[in-house]
């Protein structure tokens, strides 16, 4: 019998109250109780017993999670969901075919960020000619060539990570744009801060996770702050003392702060709004709808940054469903489409009920994963970048 990777005691902590259930994606667009954090649980106390085995039952309803974790943010018992989420599934990537051989290559690629730039290359030439379904929920025009980002200054680093750097660089040059409107000078990882290593923490490939975030450590030396643009990325790289367990990764990880939280502590260095009074129909799309990422609300706890820094140039409304997931969930919109879309017809229609245009969102998946669902979407500062260089 495999032992169930989990600590003990974070699993004895759930008392099966059910306060979470309104707060989990999947139970509520099931209403099933072992698609429900707590029926989760339960199955995983069956495994640690020795009273069921790591079948295909067991797979099914650790890999149907989301892992958006708003369970965390209503247990009054504390309990450390995302943990027991990922020890599950590195229990079943270790001791099953949890994780075949194309779905590790395919996460191994992510770590060699050259040959994942000129993939996604050839995935746009593929892209123009119209051989890439939109069903995939892919950037509506990947980019075929990428400007190079240029530094400016050593006062922080900003972190650029894989996926969001092949397709969303502009992003990134938005943000820059932004820092630097405060003053500092910005500069990027060196080499091997390429990957962070939460897509390979969530599907449980935990070894490969560890040696992507002792890389990342290693390209960014130094005591600056590392400002980081991307909820989920932001959320494991302050997690790597947990995930690494030294003292190096502990440090590494106090340097961790999302880009909001850093300039919402120097939002009166921003240049102040001028123009039209926000919500006025002269900049396009106002008012703006703020969709939470799951890993910037519920892990990070900085959601109401994004609130600060975007609040001083657009009208924000909010949304009514207590930041529910949208569920992109990193790459579970592709491997569970049918429930990642149900969960997104839920957000749309939140979205829909503010009536705005616009949606601002600070997570390269959840902005795909809505953007695929018909919604305009863009990262915070890429409005906030706009609004400055309208001045």
């Amino acid at each position: 019998m495999a032992r169930l990777r989990v600590d003990p005691d974070e699993l004895a902590a759930c008392v099966g109250c059910g306060l979470c259930l309104p707060h989990c994606p999947t139970y509520r667009v099931t209403a099933e109780e072992t698609r429900s954090p707590r029926g989760r649980i339960a199955a995983m106390r069956a495994v640690a017993e020795g009273a069921s085995p790591l079948d295909g039952t067991f797979t099914r309803l650790m890999d149907e999670c989301v892992q958006c974790r708003g369970c965390e943010a209503a247990c009054p018992s504390g309990v450390a969901f995302g943990h027991l989420m990922e020890g599950a599934r590195e229990t079943l990537a270790a001791e099953t075919r949890y994780q075949p051989w194309w779905k590790r290559a395919g996460y191994a690629l992510l770590g060699r960020h050259r040959l994942l730039l000129a993939g996604s290359s050839a995935l746009a030439l593929a892209q123009r000619a119209r051989l890439v379904p939109r069903s995939l929920g892919l950037p509506a025009r990947l980019p075929v060539r990428r400007a190079p980002l240029t530094p400016s200054g050593l006062d922080v680093y900003l972190f650029t990570g894989c996926v969001m750097d092949a397709w969303m660089r502009d992003t990134h040059r938005a943000v820059q744009r932004v820092v630097e409107a405060t003053g500092a000078g910005v500069a990027f990882p060196g080499p091997g801060g390429d990957c962070c290593g939460a897509l390979h923490v969530h599907a449980g490939l935990t070894p490969g996770a560890r040696r992507l975030a002792e890389r990342v450590m290693r390209s960014m030396p130094g005591d600056q702050p590392v400002l980081v643009d991307s909820a989920g990325c932001g959320a494991a790289m302050k997690e790597y003392g947990h995930l690494l367990g030294t003292t190096e990764a502990h440090a590494f990880a106090a340097r961790v702060v999302d880009v909001h939280e850093w300039l919402a502590e120097r939002v009166d260095l921003l240049p102040p709004p001028t123009g039209a009074p926000a919500g006025s129909a002269s900049w396009p799309g106002r008012p703006v709808a703020v969709q939470d990422p799951c890993h910037l609300r519920h892990v990070q706890h900085a959601h109401l940054a994004v609130r600060t820094v975007l609040g001083r140039y657009v009208e924000l409304v909010e949304l009514d469903d207590d930041g529910l997931c949208c569920g992109a969930g990193g790459a579970y919109a592709a491997q569970q489409p049918e429930l990642a879309g149900d969960i997104r017809d839920r957000k749309i229609a939140a979205v829909r009920r503010t009536g705005a245009r616009v949606v601002a969102s600070a997570n390269p998946g959840c902005v795909m994963h809505l953007q695929a669902g018909g919604l305009d979407v863009r990262h915070p500062l890429e409005i906030v970048a706009e609004a400055i260089d309208a001045r």
